[in-house]
């Protein structure tokens, strides 16, 4: 059953985009509507970081640390930038299989790779402080809280290593969905917790110093007859802002949950494999349909939708300014706006496409192409 599930991760990614299992014809991405342009963005800089995502569904998403972006190819090559001009600090070229990246904090980058390894780089120089092997293939940037690397692997298990040397502390074992789709949420930590979403439907916190289990939620609840139907994926990562965990699972729920007890605050139906973005009172989703939602957290009605966008695969979404940014399968970013969704500015970045959510610090957004292109942009 597990090679099973493994040969049919790539497929499910194809089949989250929004088609149907049932379908006899895959419709086509939706064509892009035009529109009175509001916002043009403009390139600060840009780079080629190796070879990108690769052939496979990677999700390699750079991180930003203080003045430096961080991010990864698929082969291996690991760079540090200056996020504000792009001027290369340091360069290594690990010659791995990278799945899982790019995890940083506390003066480390974490690196994932598909043969169940995790290696910790320094900061500042890229020099490898240690590596570490895991129980199975790293689909998700590994994260830290100084003291503890936290790793979630393909197999649902969640692994505490030493921060200082990679040496496995404890193992959390969790049972996987028979089917899921290619990935895993990738964890976040604090310094008591250490939580993940799971392929059976289920948000964990588990305590940071020893893995035990402090809470367990469920957010969605497998429906349908067949292993398709039934697939309700944590893939699209956690969001945690303040005291509040914000959740989107396949073909489930967006929740959002008390992070010390996992008490649900509110919950909607709805289905992404991208993830959600938060801000100023609302949470942004990008569902597998293609359609971005505006959810008023207060009252967990939909504030607006643009589903404009279908089935163009989209990225997970980034609050920027006063807009709402989006990638998509044919590169493009869109820019929506917070207050009713339309859509007012447009730049096409990489006709390999936008899977990597984009990142934003201050007035500045930064963009990962499939192909390896990484562009900073602002506001004209």
């Amino acid at each position: 059953m597990i090679r099973w599930k493994h040969a049919a991760l790539l497929a499910l990614a194809v089949l989250a985009a929004g088609c149907s299992s049932n379908s006899k014809k895959e419709l086509p991405p939706a064509e892009l509507v035009d529109f009175k342009e509001e916002v043009v963005l403009q390139k600060q800089w840009s780079r080629s970081v190796g070879d990108g995502q690769g052939e496979t569904y990677n999700m390699l998403v750079p991180a930003i640390d203080g003045s430096t972006i961080y991010a990864a190819d698929v082969t291996g090559v690991v760079e540090a930038l200056d996020r504000m001009n792009g001027d290369i600090k340091w360069k290594q070229d690990l010659e791995l299989p990278v799945s899982g990246a790019v995890g940083v904090g506390y003066g480390l980058v974490m690196i994932g790779t598909l043969k169940g390894e995790v290696v910790a780089l320094d900061a500042s120089s890229g020099e490898e402080k240690w590596r570490a092997r895991v129980t199975s293939e790293v689909l998700a940037p590994p994260s830290t809280n100084g003291d503890v690397v936290v790793v979630q692997t393909q197999d649902d298990r969640v692994i505490g290593l030493d921060a200082a040397t990679g040496n496995q502390m404890w193992v959390y074992d969790s049972t996987p969905a028979v089917l899921t789709l290619r990935g895993t949420s990738a964890p976040i930590t604090t310094n008591r917790l250490a939580v993940a979403g799971l392929s059976t439907g289920k948000v964990v916190a588990l305590d940071i110093r020893n893995g035990v289990p402090v809470w367990e939620q469920r957010v969605a609840i497998p429906q349908g007859r067949s292993e398709l139907d039934r697939v309700v994926d944590i893939d699209g990562g956690l969001l945690l802002s303040g005291g509040t965990l914000y959740v989107a699972s396949y073909q489930g729920r967006v929740v959002a949950l008390d992070l010390e007890s996992g008490r649900p605050l509110w919950q909607r139906d709805a289905s992404s494999y991208a993830g959600v973005a938060q801000g100023f009172g609302s949470v942004y989703v990008s569902l597998s349909s293609g359609t971005v939602e505006s959810i008023d957290e207060r009252s967990t009605t939909a504030l607006w939708s643009n589903d404009s966008l279908a089935r163009r695969q989209l990225s997970a979404p980034e609050v920027f300014s006063s807009y709402v940014a989006v990638g998509d399968l044919e590169g493009y970013l869109h820019l929506l706006s917070q207050v009713d969704g339309r859509f007012v500015g447009r730049e096409r970045i990489d006709s390999d496409g936008l899977r990597a959510r984009p990142l934003v610090v201050g007035n500045m957004i930064y963009v990962y192409g499939n192909s390896g292109k990484l562009e900073a942009l602002t506001i004209k």
